[in-house]
């Protein structure tokens, strides 16, 4: 009796063993994208190459070169093969058929001819990337068709013919490049909201630019030579084509026929010539009267040595400055922060600095310009008694005076061994300067993206991770004891002093600016919530600290991520990568194998948490800052101040901090790179 238990106890397990092999057999099977892969191989088949390009017909079309397919690998999900040598036209019926495919990136290789009409069954198609080829005809009207598309490059082609208005059809578009092209006609009203991106310069567009596409900057349509209006010069009458004639109105004769009717009689030309003269003389005496009260401001400036790149920018602004004299001083009272060192002519100084100088030196120092962020630029001065500092003019100031100050206040008692600190600042109607200390080691983001030469010394792993935790550190003072948000966190702003300190600047002008927030700038480290609000906050803060991880662990720039070959961001790009589990693919080459790849990967999860995007999901950045120093205490010091999270006001519930529990494997193999 027990032996046949026992026989039947074996039979049904053996059969319950065949049951879940079949059961995994058959979801092996049905996971192959076996349509797509068709269609892949009648594409490679079809289409002229140079064989650089090889796919095993017998291997899973996910694990092909340039395939990605979604996580239950039953569709393809994303098509990438730039440079690969295509050329000559896309045959149709063959990625027509990918109907699932969210990207398709064929850009530089030596595609001609037009795209094939089935594209429009890419209904779900987001990026769309054919610059870099030789594509001929018109603008793709199965493109106008895709209602999913939020991104189309087409620059560095040979496209002719109008741009259509059909455009407007893409209604979730946000970037749209059409440069370099042979474009004519004129350019249609392409009125999307969400449309961030837009060039169409150098082809052969005509006529007035429409006030919906005025918002870009002019070298978005330089090189059309016939096209005018905001940006670019206004347009002439005689680039605007002639208004219609209603109709049975009467003939207008000629120019020719209405000359004389047009003659202006002796008494208006002398009347205008006796007009002109009085102007002239008029112009002439203020001009004497402003340099006999300038006259010793003037002399001043005259015998400065302002040199190099920039310095004459920083005289002039400096010099418009202090010939304002006493309507822009302010009283030698303190002002709120501690400015208890008074004005040099205008400069108002904080308690705590070392410099003692006045306005009139800048005008005598030797300058150059350090680089040009949202909120102004920057420059280096040397003054004649050798000091450096720093000067940054602000641009696009939205508030007073008395705000101004009241800003400057708070900014520059804000003191900590991790923030770059406000020495001095200058305010007047047309200028507004703020003084800092000169950090020759230059930002986190020369650093990691600086020169690669030969020489080039990598950044190691234990300098990255001292440098995240002090600029940790920094913004948890700004959110904790300072309560400031940030507002531009990037790699820029990450200062590394000689002695290897961290030094977080330009933290709190958001609140100075017209602009609350810097989007063109920080593009690449900006909450998706910010574009909505265009406000910064605590959470805001968190997530561009995330990113900023992501860069350190990754050495990818998040400015070339968003505006890439893929036009994928960086965030997405390393959870897309997590989500493999192809960890090792995620971290910079840079990066030598170490027995610290653990903590690496703990601070990967850590960034990961911080570019939730739902911004209650964040964590706070005092606790980022513990749940960094717990990792690796070789590299903390005692702070409590900064695991107090209870002090953080942006804190408004108890919420829980997400739990660390990477568990990473190695790719199967090959580059994987936004």
């Amino acid at each position: 009796m027990a032996a046949t238990l026992m026989a039947a106890s074996i039979t049904s397990s053996a059969v319950l063993f065949l049951i879940l092999v079949a059961l995994l057999t058959c979801r092996v099977v049905d996971s192959e994208p076996t349509q797509d892969k068709q269609a892949l191989l009648a594409f490679l088949s079809q289409m002229p190459h140079s064989g650089r390009l090889r796919w095993n017909a017998s291997a899973s079309a996910c694990s092909w070169v340039g395939v990605e397919c979604d996580p239950t690998a039953s569709y393809v999900f994303a098509l990438r093969l730039p440079g690969v040598g295509l050329f000559g036209p896309v045959p149709p019926a063959t990625l027509g058929r990918l109907s699932q495919l969210r990207i398709l990136s064929l850009r530089s290789n030596r595609i001609s001819g037009e795209l094939p009409s089935d594209f429009s069954n890419l209904t779900f198609l987001r990026n769309f990337y054919m610059q870099d080829n030789a594509l001929s005809g018109g603008f793709p009207a199965s493109l106008t068709q895709l209602d999913h598309l939020v991104r189309i490059d087409l620059s560095s082609n040979n496209l002719t013919g109008p741009i259509p208005l059909s455009v407007n059809n893409l209604t979730r578009l946000t970037g749209l490049f059409l440069q370099n092209n042979r474009f004519s006609g004129s350019l249609p009203s392409i009125n999307i909201g969400g449309l961030l991106a837009f060039n169409v310069s150098n082809n052969g567009l005509n006529g007035s630019i429409p006030t919906a596409l005025s918002k870009f900057p002019a070298s978005a349509f330089a090189g059309n030579l016939q096209l005018c209006g905001n940006p670019l010069p206004s347009c002439s009458p005689s680039l605007l084509p002639p208004a219609p004639s209603p109709a049975g109105s009467p003939n207008i004769p000629p120019v020719s026929d209405r000359s004389k009717s047009n003659k202006l009689p002796t008494w208006a030309i002398i009347a205008i010539a006796v007009g002109a003269a009085l102007l002239v003389l008029l112009q002439l005496v203020v001009f004497l009267v402003v340099c006999l009260r300038r006259r010793q401001p003037k002399k001043t400036a005259e015998s400065g040595v302002a040199t190099g790149a920039g310095a004459g920018e920083l005289a002039a602004a400096a010099a418009s400055s202090f010939n304002e004299g006493t309507e822009t001083s302010s009283s030698k009272e303190d002002v709120a922060g501690g400015m208890t060192e008074g004005e040099k002519n205008g400069l108002v100084f904080f308690e705590g600095g070392a410099y003692s100088f006045e306005l009139e030196d800048l005008l005598r120092a030797s300058a150059e310009v350090l680089g040009k962020g949202s909120a102004g630029t920057s420059y280096k001065a040397v003054m004649e008694e050798g000091v450096t500092v720093v000067v940054k003019r602000l641009r696009e100031v939205g508030v007073g005076k008395d705000e101004f100050e009241e800003v400057m206040g708070l900014l520059g008692k804000t003191k900590h061994e991790n923030i770059a600190p406000i020495r001095a600042f200058y305010f007047s109607r047309d200028e507004k300067l703020l003084l800092s200390d000169y950090i020759a080691s230059g930002s986190l983001s020369t650093l990691l993206h600086g020169s690669r030469g030969t020489d080039r010394v990598p950044l190691d792993w234990n300098s990255r991770l001292r440098i995240a935790i002090g600029a940790a550190r920094g913004l948890a003072h700004l959110h904790c004891s300072a309560k400031l948000a940030h507002g531009n966190i990037k790699s820029s702003n990450i200062l590394i002093d000689s002695d290897q300190s961290v030094r977080v600047s330009d933290f709190g002008l958001n609140r100075l600016l017209v602009t609350a927030t810097p989007l063109n700038h920080m593009a690449g480290y900006r909450a998706p919530e910010v574009l909505e609000i265009r406000r910064v906050s605590f959470k805001s803060d968190v997530y561009s600290f995330g990113v900023l991880l992501l860069e350190l662990l990754t050495g990818k720039s998040p400015d070339q991520a968003t505006r890439g070959d893929e036009g994928i961001d960086l965030p997405r790009w390393v959870q897309s990568v997590v989500r493999e589990e192809w960890t090792a693919k995620v971290f910079d080459l840079e990066l030598p194998k170490s027995d610290r790849v653990e903590e690496m990967e703990k601070l990967l999860q850590i960034a990961i948490s911080c570019v939730a995007v739902m911004p209650d999901q964040r964590p706070h950045m005092a606790d980022i800052v513990r749940m960094m120093e717990e990792m690796s205490p070789r590299e903390t010091a005692a702070d409590d101040a900064l695991r107090q999270s209870s002090d953080d006001p942006s804190k408004e519930s108890a919420g829980q901090i997400p739990t660390i529990e990477p568990t990473w494997s190695t790719p199967p193999g090959g580059a994987v790179t936004p």
